[in-house]
């Protein structure tokens, strides 16, 4: 459990500091009068020292994942990673000025109540393997979300954000449930393992899915499909078929725990992406 939350704090740092760094460097282009579109933003952010710290903290907080993955419930570590918005949402107060109200430091509160439930009913990972036909359904779910993301910009406006923002927690999920059917970690075995192009497609298919989203809809809306198709059905999943359980007598517990983070992730959905900050006003000339 302590890698699932180490891996929300590295998530939830690197949202802001990339963020910081994505609008230090396009007040650079603005300054310098250059119009390069988003590749040009881009490769200005990539200069700045924040954006490589947030890309080496997504990097890091990816290996915590994998280790929690291996070592406890999927249902336990996709409540943790959801709660990455808490941390996004008090490293914004303290670095982006960002105001909280009283409901989103309630929902911090919540969040970590709910974490807290989750890490004291929580059992051991499961050591059922599934189905022989699960690695290959992941992958299958893999590519239909792949082509989701192709044809994003294409469906209809209304309900598009939440349409892609699912589809994006549906492709971290497929990630999740990968890394946990991977048996070995030899070469060959590796190279003709379904389960391991599931984990590449899916994240590279979530991450195309919700940069589409935030693009062509609102934040908050994609954020909240993406916790809600992240968590759900990875952690039935693991139930269902990978023999996921909670300690003897507090199923009551993980269940409430579960719900109360994802349900306080979901009130801090607009901080998915670093939430905006008032410019101040430039001086009379």
């Amino acid at each position: 459990m302590v890698c699932a939350l180490g891996a929300a704090v590295c998530f939830g740092a690197a949202t802001v500091l990339q963020a910081m760094a994505a609008r230090a460097a396009a007040a650079e282009g603005g300054a310098g009068g250059g119009r390069g579109g988003d590749a040009a933003l881009l490769l200005r952010a990539v200069r700045q020292w924040r954006y490589l710290a947030g890309l080496g903290l997504d990097g890091l907080g990816f290996v915590f994942q994998i280790v929690a993955l291996r070592s406890v419930p999927i249902y336990a570590v996709g409540a943790a990673l959801a709660s990455s918005l808490a941390v996004t949402a008090v490293v914004a107060a303290r670095l982006l000025h960002v105001r909280l109200s009283r409901v989103e430091w309630a929902a911090v509160a919540v969040v970590c109540a709910g974490l807290a439930m989750l890490g004291l009913a929580s059992g051991a990972e499961g050591e059922e393997s599934g189905p022989a036909a699960l690695p290959w359904a992941m992958l299958g779910a893999a590519v239909a979300m792949l082509l989701l993301g192709l044809a994003g910009g294409r469906l209809p406006e209304r309900g598009r954000a939440l349409v892609l923002g699912l589809g994006a927690g549906f492709g971290f999920g497929v990630v999740e449930v990968a890394v946990r059917l991977i048996d070995s970690m030899s070469p060959v075995a590796l190279l003709t393992d379904p389960a391991l192009y599931a984990l590449l497609l899916g994240g590279g298919a979530a991450f195309l899915l919700l940069t589409t989203a935030l693009q062509r809809g609102s934040v908050t809306t994609a954020t909240a499909g993406m916790v809600i198709g992240e968590t759900v059905w990875p952690a039935l999943v693991g139930v269902v078929w990978l023999g996921d359980r909670t300690r003897e007598g507090l199923a009551w517990l993980a269940v409430l725990g579960f719900a109360v983070a994802v349900a306080g992730a979901l009130a801090l959905a607009r901080f998915g992406e670093a939430p905006e900050t008032t410019a101040p006003a430039a001086p009379p000339e």
